[in-house]
């Protein structure tokens, strides 16, 4: 009765932590690791970053206003002392001190389309360094692949360990009342405990990885994970062949940066309109006979063409399309090598799916040997080391199983990771 109690106990128990336990799976971590990554801050601040300059940019249309001061001494100035007004009065020379404090409001009307081309590029350019970031975020998929499969791996062989410790505890027991009955002996007992203490010390050692990937992960996804955590298995649906990695929109940008630059050369060599209006006070005015302090103003069109960038314009747009067509380049390689490592990981998937096969194929004949093996050991045909070596041989063609079903897995996510396509 007692011990029935405290098996419903421990039942309960076990129950009451699974039911508590935290479960998670691959798509769940991919998010995690990505939020929980240092380099993610920085996207914000990329978008922070591009809205600014484009707000500096929008302010080439806004009026400008200069203040500017001056104070001289000349060593000589133009007289007017030959000259005299209508009354007769001579008209006064200018003095060898001259001052003026002026002020301007420049309006820009037209700049060749150089504003437009500036903000284009500033757009592109940050969305070339935002995608940069996203394709740098997107390796840590890989690294999660890598973790998450081993940690369901160890999963499964502790899962299998189990089994072959019930089974070889099951034999003990019979082996035990053999030797009871005089008609087994104790050294029997002791290789089969012998056997249970090795599957023991290999299940120590699968926990011990299990625990060391979870912490791995856990770093990764900035979320606590203990041994109850429980990560579940993903989907294996077929994949979509199509290359559509993150790379491929970079490479696209960066092409779009290089037209954006090109456009700016072309606005480089276009002519500049504004209009301005000039305000001061100083001795002398504009009106230079009359040689007092005064204010003035002044307000006109200023039209500026500096055609200096034709001389370097041809070359610097083929450099531009140079750089184009290294891009271009770099993602006919880029295509080259991911078709490549696609059309392995595809063989990968084939040559797991044939293992299996055969994985279930020697399974059933391992697992035919060792019960007539049991049958054997009871009858005295063969040894308990005998066995024990039959049951460890079945343990091997199942722990193979679990290796190539998670193997199986894991390729198919690396398909997922190689063509983009989660």
């Amino acid at each position: 009765m007692i011990k029935h109690l405290v098996f419903v106990f421990c039942a309960s128990f076990a129950l009451a932590n699974l039911a508590t336990a935290q479960t998670l799976t691959i798509e769940e971590c991919y998010e995690l690791a990505r939020a929980n990554y240092p380099a993610i801050k920085k996207m914000n601040l990329i978008a922070q970053t591009g809205e600014l300059d484009l707000k500096n940019a929008n302010k080439k249309f806004i009026p400008q206003l200069n203040f500017s001061g001056q104070a001289t001494y000349q060593s000589e100035t133009v007289g007017f002392a030959d000259i005299t007004g209508p009354d007769g009065t001579p008209l006064p020379s200018l003095s060898k001190d001259q001052y003026k404090l002026q002020g301007e409001v420049t309006q820009l009307i037209y700049d060749g389309g150089s504003n437009k081309s500036q903000k284009d590029l500033i757009e592109v350019n940050n969305e070339l360094e935002q995608q940069s970031l996203e394709t740098d975020l997107y390796a840590i998929n890989s690294r999660i692949n890598s973790i998450y499969f081993s940690v369901l791996l160890m999963d499964a062989q502790l899962k299998q360990n189990k089994l072959n410790e019930a089974d070889l505890r099951a034999q003990v027991q019979k082996t035990e009342a053999s030797y009871a009955n005089g008609v087994a002996y104790k050294s029997n007992v002791d290789e089969l405990k012998a056997a249970i203490v090795n599957v023991e010390m290999a299940g120590i050692e699968y926990q011990s990885n299990r625990n060391a990937y979870l912490q791995m992960l856990s770093q990764f996804i900035g979320k606590e994970l203990d041994q109850a955590s429980q990560l579940t298995i993903p989907d294996t649906r077929t994949v979509d062949q199509t290359i559509n990695r993150p790379e491929l929109r970079r490479f696209d940008l960066q092409q779009a940066s290089f037209e954006a630059q090109k456009k700016d050369l072309q606005s480089s060599y276009l002519p500049q309109v504004s209009g301005f209006f000039q305000a001061g006070y100083g001795r002398p005015t504009l009106n230079i006979i009359e040689n007092k302090f005064g204010p003035w103003y002044l307000a006109g069109v200023r039209f500026s063409w500096s055609l200096g960038s034709l001389y370097t314009n041809s070359n610097k747009k083929q450099s531009l399309s140079n750089k184009q067509q290294q891009v271009s380049f770099d993602r006919e390689t880029f295509l080259f090598n991911t078709q490549l490592n696609l059309t392995q990981e595809d063989e990968n998937v084939n040559k797991y799916l044939n293992l299996l096969q055969k994985d279930d194929e020697v399974i059933a004949l391992r697992e035919s040997v060792t019960e007539s093996a049991a049958a054997q050991m009871e009858n005295g045909v063969i040894t308990t080391h005998e066995y024990i070596q039959k049951v460890n041989t079945e343990s091997i063609a199942k722990q193979n199983k679990i290796l190539h079903q998670i193997q199986l897995l894991q390729a198919k996510y690396n398909q997922k990771f190689i063509t983009g396509n989660y």
